[in-house]
């Protein structure tokens, strides 16, 4: 019945026009309304300009314009009422006859009017209502100067003639009422349908322009079957490779020179070359620079040779193809994309491919995506019924059309496409047709389908990207040092630059016989340059490559470590990436997933709620009271028929029957596995599907529904249907999913079992429990072929099919009935609580992310000992931006006042509330609060929003943060934390592939951590330390020489062994110490959680501590450069007629500073090891060596002549000898006290612990020592706050 809206004095008032012409149409509408308002004049002016348009113009204006008004409309509503018109429960009228515009304004003002018939007209191509009257055209709502939410509340329609008559009436037979009005809901909700079908329609034919936007063949992949194709595509030849032949060297070289450390030795091998400037020689820093990339290459060089070798396996396997009708057979790297191939059984698919037809009944095959994303259940796949009949050559040659699709792109589980044959109607194309490439066929004979994407352009190759670049602190921190250190070098440089201006004028007439009054001695410039080349290995030259293998070694380490390795899954650990080795020691917030992380993800049907009662399985179906309840007629049997027949045909599970009788199921999901047994256990045994329908045995008797649609399961949708159509020939829809979007869906007759199965939700989630809630919903047969064109129109469309086929389902999961409630336990894994606790122990705050219900949550919180029972738990659940402001803000004022760092309080917020709390203007507060907090647990979170916690985490403690998750809701949050561990699970792969770290159990996580992060921690910590060590305590004393030769830049050393220093004399000790120090065993590590915190708190490696080696270093190269000094002050004659010179002075030096750095190297050692004796005294024998084999090279070859019998004047000197006792010693004295007193004075827990292990007693005393006096300190720092805030409290009153 048409229906106007009148304006009185800038009010809507929505009025019935019961005398008003069916006729009506929308201009006539709009001029009624246009005579009350100048805004309605404009829009009509503006109806009138789209007359003089083209038709499908107008529509789209005419469209646009409707989508406006209601976007203003709904938005200018309280929230309230805007969910109102999001569920269709509110499209079903009341028992007393009202219409929705009665529960509008009974909403808005807390009355129902007494108008018994109207409507709002909206129309919206992204909304889900279906409340359209199929004899009233759209008229649109056009926004007045005064709010539409303002003004409903204080209208009220007259009455008309009657009414109360009327409804006096309708009391007295409101079964009349509800039958009229379901009657009405239908006529409404055909004529929507038939509307949005219309829109989706246009929407393809008119795709919308984003500005410059415009929708062309090239947004679109065009395949012509069996004929040539219009756009030349990419071959299926792959490479992952990273070089060949012609790019090796200008990539390898790019890749090393975007390195700072290198690009400075490239800067300094050059500058070496210019004549008169280098006082080392041309080629000390570039023949160890050359070693230093050789290494680099040869490893670049072997890896890349594996994957080229890999490659060529995958592009020569053999594969048949269709040409000029018949098969033959090529390689893989020959396919392209239009190509017709044939895959048989137990092979891969060396393309994504549509799927044409196979050996199966209706096209349909098994495959496995193990290599997609670690699933081993096996999916299936469904061609089109079109092209499931093409069996043989003859007809796949026949086969004239194309296929429309999307271009290639990465996304694993969504794929749109049309097959338009000639002269047949169009053919969705989706998901299920897809045969991705690094999927098996499996269960199936052979298969027929035809190449869609090749080669690079496949989705697996698509998805084959670099995991983000992370890098850890430890390399941060070294980097700004090395700058540090790099200023520093500049400043010696000039300084010495001008020291060699000064000495040089003063010096330069009165010493005329050094020949220095030239231009190169008195240029500043040359100076400059010379002295840069001489100080330049204060930087390191080998730390880079002596860290890279080192962390390689480190990560061998993890993937061999047998006490990570679970046997039962043959999963061991794997390090994904060396470069974060040293992270995992730093940890200081741990961001875990539930569901598979926590728990083992094996999902066993425990309970479930029918009509009021809670119903348990037994070890017989007979022996269950629900099946007894069937049997006996019982008043609840109807609902638990359907309830059980729900479980075993709602789902996508596949049965596999095996030679014995019995039956296994592949599920995409445990949940579903678990539910279809739990139908099993009460005896409704699924055992057979086809496309077209399943088969259930129900208590004996055998039951077939026929399939017409499955709408599955989304992250966003929350739930997943099937629409069946029963044994009796009856429509049904089947739903289960989340309370949360069950309930909103629910129709409003319905009422028996909301409340008592909201209780027994509850009852579940309290005890651990998964649960779902069902729902079903008939369906009328005119309804439901009007609602499957729709689907159709929205299945085919290439523009936004993911919303609209959501928009589509939206439309038919309406009006259900609930049948009752799952309840399904997740058992934690072995070891979660202890690893919990100890990880705990160690000083690290962990938060649990997940999407499961607050109660289960919350529950699983107490079981893995995450929340003990003397914490309090602060539970955030609001419903709005400011009630979620007012408990945040509220919570925080009350921390403050305790004026304490780490309350022992858990926090528990859902998804809503955290979406208003991760607000920009709430963000710094809500983050303050769970900073506070000892626990935090996130419920009902999305996979983003766990993202935006960890990174809100990240960004604003500026700790090291590890994130942990098995699924692929898990990659974003581990892709942004510092470390990112995936568990290789039941979920599959996803996370594993994402992650920097691997392992098979959570349990494992607490070794990784506590032994491996800490041992790495401390390992790289002394390696950098000692690399700048060394170096500064060598180089340092060239400039100490600097003094005694006029700062000319003479060098005190022979030039070659300044270049082998770092790279062969003192290389091994590094080594040593980077992969076999550790402080204590693996078993007091675990044991012991407490030393965790040493390397958590970067007690080892800080700016203070790197600046303390640095002095350190300067003060042993005073020593070792004036002690030789003085001891050779008196000259001496050899029995050659050789005297003593600066080289003599420089080797004898140069054995001291070897000696002592070797020597410093032992003493910062924890652990000895054969490894770590040969690598220190080895590397002092190996100079000696050095010194007697270089010093009889001359004249043998042309070079090392200022080195010939160098051996016999150092080794024949007693002073020498003696000095090599003496000067190390003297040197080391001050660190061996100061390691004495703080042993002794100021001994560190760790320090306590190893003196036990190495005395053999048990550090358990140490231990509690330690805890009594870390109990006392905090009781002492609580009572102080609380003294203060009592004291604070008292002041105020």
């Amino acid at each position: 019945m048409p229906m106007h809206r009148q304006l009185h004095q800038g009010k809507i008032v929505v009025v019935h026009a019961p005398n008003l012409p069916a006729s009506c149409n929308h201009r006539q509408s709009l001029e009624l309304q246009a005579k009350h308002s100048p805004s309605i004049s404009v829009e009509l002016n503006r109806t009138n300009t789209t007359a003089s348009c083209n038709p499908s113009q107008r529509r789209r204006q005419q469209r646009a314009s409707l989508h406006r008004q209601e976007s203003w409309f709904r938005h200018s509503m309280p929230p309230a009422i805007n969910r109102d018109f999001e569920s269709l429960e509110h499209l079903q009228t009341q028992d007393t006859g009202n219409g929705l515009d009665e529960q509008l304004a009974a909403s808005l003002s807390g009355k129902l009017p007494v108008l018994s018939h109207t409507s709002i007209h909206l129309n919206s191509a992204n909304s889900n209502l279906g409340f359209i009257d199929s004899d009233t055209p759209n008229t649109p709502i056009t926004p007045p100067s005064s709010s539409v939410a303002g003004t409903l509340s204080s209208c009220q329609p007259p009455a008309e003639p009657g009414s109360r008559h009327r409804s006096s009436r309708n009391r007295k037979d409101s079964r009349a009422s509800i039958l009229s009005n379901a009657a009405r809901g239908l006529r409404m909700t055909t004529s929507f349908l038939r509307r949005k079908r219309k829109e989706y329609e246009d929407d393809d034919e008119e795709p919308p322009n984003f500005g410059s936007y415009a929708s062309t063949d090239d947004e679109k992949r065009i395949i012509v079957l069996n004929g040539s194709q219009p756009t030349k595509y990419c071959n299926n030849r792959i490479s992952t490779a990273k070089y060949n032949v012609l790019t090796f060297i200008p990539s390898f070289l790019f890749e090393q020179f975007r390195r700072y450390s290198n690009i400075f030795f490239l800067l300094i091998a050059l500058l070496q070359q210019i004549p008169d400037v280098s006082p080392t020689g041309r080629y000390t820093t570039l023949v160890p620079l050359v070693f230093i990339l050789s290494v680099s290459a040869i490893k670049e060089i072997i890896e890349d040779v594996k994957r080229h070798r890999a490659d060529n396996e995958i592009n020569h396997r053999l594969i048949e193809r269709l040409e000029n009708g018949a098969w033959t057979t090529v390689r893989w790297s020959e396919l392209t994309v239009g190509d017709i191939i044939k895959v048989v059984i137990d092979t891969f698919f060396p393309a994504d491919l549509i799927l044409l037809s196979s050996s199966e009944p209706q096209g349909m095959c098994f495959i496995e995506t193990a290599n997609l994303d670690g699933e081993t259940n096996l999916k299936i796949r469904q061609g089109m019924t079109s092209t499931a009949k093409l069996l043989d050559t003859k007809d796949l040659t026949q086969l004239q059309g194309k296929i429309e699709c999307e271009l290639p792109n990465r996304l694993l589980y969504e794929f749109n496409g049309v097959l338009k044959e000639y002269g047949k109607p169009l053919v969705p194309l989706g998901n299920d047709q897809v045969l991705q490439r690094g999927a098996m066929l499996r269960n199936t004979a052979w298969i027929f389908g035809v190449v869609i994407y090749s080669g690079h352009e496949t989705k697996l190759m698509k998805n084959s990207t670099s995991a983000p670049l992370k890098r850890s602190t430890v390399d941060k921190l070294t980097n700004t040092q090395i700058l540090m250190l790099f200023m520093i070098l500049i400043t010696l440089c000039i300084t010495s630059g001008l020291c060699n201006l000064f000495w040089t004028q003063k010096h330069s007439i009165t010493d005329w016989y050094l020949g220095i009054g030239d231009f190169v001695s008195l240029s500043l410039g040359y100076n400059l340059l010379t002295f840069f080349i001489l100080y330049n290995n204060l930087i390191p030259i080998s730390l880079q490559v002596t860290l890279e293998l080192v962390r390689f070694l480190q990560a061998i380490f993890i993937n061999y470590d047998i006490e990570m390795y679970h046997e039962e899954s043959n999963m061991p650990a794997s390090a994904r990436t060396s470069n974060l080795n040293e992270e995992l020691g730093l940890i200081k917030y741990i961001f875990s997933d539930k569901t598979g992380t926590l728990t083992r993800n094996v999902m066993e049907f425990k309970k479930c709620s029918i009509a009021k009662r809670i119903y348990q399985t037994e070890h017989t179906p007979e022996q269950s009271e629900l099946v007894q309840n069937i049997l006996r007629k019982h008043e609840s049997s109807r609902d638990i028929e359907e309830f059980l027949v729900l479980l075993s045909v709602c789902h996508t599970v596949i049965p596999e029957k095996k030679e014995d009788g019995s039956i296994i199921y592949h599920a995409a999901s445990p949940d579903e596995r678990a539910l279809v047994d739990g139908a099993r256990k009460f005896g409704y045994i699924f055992d057979t599907r086809t496309p077209e329908y399943v088969e259930i045995n129900a208590l004996g008797k055998r039951l077939r529904y026929e399939v017409l649609n499955v709408l599955e399961f989304t992250s966003s949708r929350k739930r997943m249907s099937i629409i069946v159509r029963t044994p009796g020939g009856r429509i049904k829809l089947f739903t289960k999913g989340a309370d949360s979007v069950i309930y909103e869906r629910l129709s409003p007759r319905d009422q028996s079992y909301r409340e008592s199965t909201l209780q027994h939700l509850e009852e579940f989630a309290s005890e651990g429990l998964r649960t779902l809630c069902l729902a079903v919903a008939d369906i009328d047969d005119e309804v439901y072929e009007e609602w499957t064109q729709t689907h159709h129109k929205a299945s085919i469309a290439l523009q936004y099919r993911e919303s609209k086929l959501e928009d589509s389902c939206n439309l038919i999961e309406t009006n259900l009935r609930l049948l009752g409630a799952t309840a399904i336990e997740d058992k934690l894994q072995e070891g979660v609580p202890e690893t919990i606790a100890a990880l705990l122990e160690a000083g690290i705050y962990i938060w649990v992310l997940t999407g499961d219900k607050q109660e289960t949550a919350i529950n699983i919180g107490y079981s893995c000992k995450l929340i003990s029972h003397n914490m309090d738990i602060l539970i955030l659940n609001e419903g709005s931006l400011d009630a979620t402001r007012d408990a945040v803000l509220r919570h925080v004022d009350e921390f403050k006042t305790t004026s304490t760092k780490d309350a022992n309080v858990a926090l528990v917020i859902d998804g809503k509330t955290l979406k208003y709390a991760l607000t920009c203007d709430l963000r710094g507060d809500f983050q303050e609060l769970c900073l506070v907090c000892r626990v935090v647990i996130c419920c009902r979170v999305s996979p983003i929003q766990k993202a935006e916690v960890v990174d809100m985490v990240t960004q604003s403690t500026k700790a090291v943060t590890l994130a942990i998750g098995d699924g692929a809701n898990d990659v974003a949050m581990i892709q942004k934390a510092s470390v990112g561990i995936g568990i290789s699970g039941v979920e599959g792969l996803q996370a594993a592939c994402a992650s920097d770290y691997s392992i098979a159990q959570f349990r494992f996580l607490r070794r990784l951590i506590l032994v491996h992060g800490a041992w790495n921690y401390a390992r790289i910590s002394k390696l950098i330390l000692y690399s700048f060590y060394k170096n500064v305590c060598l180089y340092v004393i060239e400039l100490w020489f600097a003094l005694y030769s006029g700062w000319s830049g003479q060098i005190l050393f022979e030039r070659w062994t300044i270049g082998l220093y770092n790279v062969v004399f003192t290389a091994m000790p590094p080594f040593a110490i980077g992969l076999f120090e550790k402080f204590c065993t693996a078993e007091t590590m675990l044991k012991y959680p407490l030393l965790y915190k040493p390397s958590q708190n970067a007690k080892l490696f800080n700016v203070r501590v790197f600046w303390i080696w640095i002095f350190n270093a300067l003060l042993h190269s005073v020593f070792l450069f004036w002690l030789p000094l003085c001891a050779f002050e008196t000259e001496a004659i050899w029995s050659d007629g050789k005297t003593s010179d600066y080289l003599m002075l420089g080797n004898m030096v140069y054995t001291y500073v070897i000696v002592t750095v070797c020597l410093k190297a032992g003493l910062i050692t924890s652990s000895w090891t054969w490894l770590t004796h040969a690598a220190i005294w080895g590397s002092i024998l190996l100079w000696f060596l050095f010194v007697v084999i270089y010093s009889h090279i001359w004249p043998s070859l042309n070079f090392a002549s200022n080195f010939a019998g160098m051996d016999s004047q150092l080794l024949s000197t007693p002073v020498f000898w003696l000095a090599l006792i003496l000067v190390p010693i003297t040197s080391l004295l001050i660190d061996v006290i100061c390691k004495l007193i703080h042993n002794t004075v100021f001994k560190t827990l760790t320090d306590a612990v190893r003196e036990s292990e190495i005395q053999r007693n048990d550090p358990s005393q140490v231990m509690e020592e330690s805890r009594s006096s870390m109990i006392w300190t905090r009781d002492r720092v609580r009572k102080g706050s609380n003294l203060r805030r009592d004291t604070s409290i008292q002041g105020r009153v």
